[in-house]
């Protein structure tokens, strides 16, 4: 062996973090290092899974940057603004379509929705405020949490990852797809089971 394959470090030392002892190996700022150690420290159990997953979101975001580094305006922006481009197209088409469409359109809503309830705003009046917004030509209106009400996410810096967006949308849709088709397959199977023989006979000679 050599070793550049072991690696080196500047110090070691073992420090308690909670009730663990860690032996950390330091590299120093001047050798640097590509690889960096997370500790993660919570109360309970579950605040230690949030963070874990927490941090693990972030981790994804960043390797999908690395294929796609299109972004999209959060805080529901992007959901609303396929909604109300649904909505105006749906209004055109005719018959069951047009009723598919809208429905599809109000499923887009669900994301914003969610945000307001787990923020403890009135949903129906944040929907409102960001169809209007919408309305207004305003593509990144989105909820901003901390004001309790609507705004402009971009100038907020609030931003979702394309990717992740197209991706669900893709899901979702296949989903709902699948669905209709199981249905479709149900409705058209006969229902009972083995036809009798002609005459009513019980099949004997």
């Amino acid at each position: 062996w050599h070793r550049r394959d072991m690696g080196s470090c500047e110090t070691v030392y073992i420090r308690e973090i909670g009730s663990t002892k860690c032996t950390i190996l330091d590299r120093g700022d001047a050798i640097g290092s590509k690889v960096t150690t997370i500790v993660v420290r919570g109360s309970t159990g579950n605040i230690l899974d949030d963070l874990e997953r927490t941090i693990e979101d972030g981790v994804s975001v960043v390797k999908a940057m690395c294929t796609d580094a299109r972004f999209v305006a959060g805080g529901g922006a992007c959901e609303m603004a396929v909604a109300d481009a649904l909505h105006k197209f749906g209004a055109q088409q005719p018959g069951l379509d047009q009723y598919a469409i809208t429905k599809f359109a109000e499923s887009m809503e669900v994301v914003p929705r969610t945000l307001s309830d787990n923020a403890g705003l009135d949903a129906t009046n944040m929907i409102a405020n960001l169809y209007a917004g919408q309305n207004e030509g305003k593509r990144a209106t989105g909820i901003d949490i901390e004001a309790g009400e609507v705004g402009d996410m971009a100038k907020k810096g609030v931003y979702d990852l394309l990717a992740t967006k197209l991706q669900a949308f893709k899901l979702a849709s296949d989903a709902a797809i699948t669905v209709l088709r199981v249905d479709q397959i149900i409705m058209a199977k006969q229902a009972g089971g083995a036809k009798p023989p002609p005459g009513g006979g019980g099949g004997g000679d």
